[in-house]
């Protein structure tokens, strides 16, 4: 029996053996890798922060003198590109806490207010058109609408159950601890990352190059770049379309004397980051919001959204971040749907970059084999290769010359 054979049956009876060990262990597996990723928790948050981040603190390298030869130039150009890039993203989420929160407490104390009178006018306009039924319009007049009775009630309700309401609280309390915690482990990992991104990148191409092939490392370096090109151009697309559909949604509302257009018009720019669906649901919490004021200015605003998504999606989102992502719409919405499914909000974010990443791939694979093969592109003869062979033309002429 040769070598390559007793190492292949040596592999097959490791794998299988691993394979029992796991199926009966599966829970402490489990377990163990729950507990490996809760670990990395902070240092996958930590990559996210310094990846978008670096895309805004590579425009600032561009502009903080590039071409000086300084000492002090190039020592503070990193350190003052991260600081305006974390003074920019800290003061973007500060205004938009400050025009959006304020507005929907406005909104909810107005349905607190609006409420009862609205009930009671419907019960008026209810019992006025039942008057041939007596018994319906007594049981409808015999409603109350009282929020003083509604709190009783709840509060009754809350101190019942004290103890479960008491441990879910410091679920949440434990919980929103860890999150901040790791956000701010994350923050400061991105900071180390990017001061000393370049250092990284060197030493993981000299571990790449010193323990893969330079075959492997060819084709991994062109997966990266085209995953690094594709996220890169998604990120700053989305941002750039983001705030163009926000300020045409504030703009046109505002010519449409529309109440709460700057909390609209943010909340459907935030929400826009979330391809296809995130304007949708920006809207729907505008209009719901708009509908305490008057429900009339809330059909209408409904109306615009819908015309306005409509210009975005075909003319807007096209060319500032279709083109540049290089994927068809239904795998956008392929992309999207499914990656909402598995991985919830982030999902549908990072679907979409992931997919025309593997797209992109894909078709660099294929149109390889169709050039080593001799077959011309589907779109260059409308769907029908050619099976003539490139080379054979070539040598023709070359014995026609001599």
């Amino acid at each position: 029996m040769e070598k390559r054979e007793i190492k292949r049956y040596i592999f097959i009876a490791i794998l299988a053996i691993a394979v029992c060990v796991i199926s009966q262990n599966f829970y402490v597996l489990s377990n163990f890798v729950s507990v490996v990723l809760g670990a990395l928790t902070s240092l996958v948050i930590g990559f996210f922060i310094a990846y978008i981040f670096n895309i805004i603190m590579n425009r600032f390298e561009k502009i903080y003198f590039p071409k000086s030869n300084s000492k002090f130039v190039k020592r503070t150009r990193r350190p003052f590109c991260i600081a305006a890039t974390f003074t920019i993203a800290i003061a973007v989420i500060a205004l938009i806490m400050y025009i959006v929160i304020p507005e929907i407490g406005n909104a909810f104390g107005v349905l607190y207010a609006e409420i009862p009178p609205s009930f009671a006018n419907a019960k008026d306009f209810i019992t006025g058109k039942l008057k041939e039924y007596p018994e319906i319009q007594e049981q409808i007049s015999s409603l109350e609408f009282d929020w003083a009775n509604i709190v009783e009630k709840a509060s009754k309700v809350l101190t019942s159950g004290l103890a479960g309401i008491l441990s879910s609280a410091m679920g949440i309390i434990g919980g929103l601890t860890s999150a901040v915690a790791n956000l701010v482990l994350g923050i400061i990992f991105a900071i180390y990352m990017l001061l000393r991104k370049d250092k990284l990148i060197q030493d993981a191409n000299r571990i790449r190059r010193a323990y893969f092939s330079d075959d492997f490392n060819q084709k991994s370096t062109i997966v990266l770049k085209t995953a690094n090109t594709t996220f890169q151009s998604f990120f700053a697309g989305q941002f750039v379309e983001a705030i163009i559909l926000g300020s045409l949604c504030f703009i046109g509302m505002k010519l449409l004397r529309l109440p709460y257009a700057a909390m609209s018009g943010t909340l459907v720019g935030v929400t826009a980051f979330i391809p296809i669906v995130g304007a949708f649901l920006g809207a729907g919490i505008s209009a719901f919001i708009i509908l305490t004021v008057n429900p009339m200015q809330a059909l209408i605003f409904v109306i615009f959204l819908i015309v306005l998504q409509q210009f975005e999606g075909n003319i807007i989102y096209p060319r500032v971040v279709g083109g540049s992502v290089g994927l068809p719409s239904i795998w956008t919405l392929a992309a999207v749907t499914i990656g909402g499914g598995l991985f919830g909000v982030l999902g549908m974010i990072l679907g979409v970059p992931l997919t025309a990443t593997i797209y992109k791939l894909s078709f660099r694979v294929l149109e390889s084999k169709e050039e080593k093969l001799g077959i011309a592109s589907s779109e260059a003869c409308n769907d029908k290769p050619s099976v003539k062979a490139t080379t054979k033309p070539k040598k023709q002429k070359q014995s026609k010359k001599k």
